[in-house]
């Protein structure tokens, strides 16, 4: 059986938080639905890398993940108040790593909104706007308990 969403994104902060200094936070609005399983593998590897270049990278004190299922999307936010990211990186990537074009790759795939803000010294947030119409299976009118 498939772990939820929210599980598998706070087993990820809490084991990325272990080694770092940053606390970790998940927030979760709305009442939590089932998600499409490839769009749920595709949503955490982008929250996945978000995540691991925020403990890893921004030097942050706080990291925060933010998961919003609404009827009109999916949305997802982790954001930290770091360091921020330098604009050239930002909008180049840095050579030889694929962290960001990948998310940006993945999020195209899915047919997603991908969105990323960072200032220097004012940390970074990664935001990602999946449809309805993507995100959640289509036979599911309901809001589930357990979410799949």
């Amino acid at each position: 059986m498939k772990m939820s969403f929210r599980i598998v994104l706070a087993k990820c902060g809490k084991e990325l938080s272990q080694d770092h200094a940053a606390s970790f936070n998940l927030a979760i609005v709305g009442t939590p639905k089932a998600l499409e399983s490839a769009l749920q593998d595709e949503a955490y590897r982008i929250a996945g890398e978000a995540l691991s270049n925020a403990f890893r990278h921004a030097s942050a004190s706080r990291i925060e993940v933010e998961v919003t299922y609404d009827s009109a999307a999916l949305r997802l936010r982790v954001r930290d108040d770091g360091i921020g990211i330098d604009k050239t990186v930002l909008t180049n990537g840095q050579s030889g790593h694929w962290g960001l074009a990948g998310m940006r790759e993945r999020a195209q795939a899915i047919r997603a909104e991908f969105n990323i803000w960072s200032r220097e010294t004012a940390g970074t947030e990664v935001e990602l706007v999946v449809p309805r119409s993507v995100a959640y299976p289509r036979r599911q009118s309901q809001p589930v308990g357990s979410e799949t």
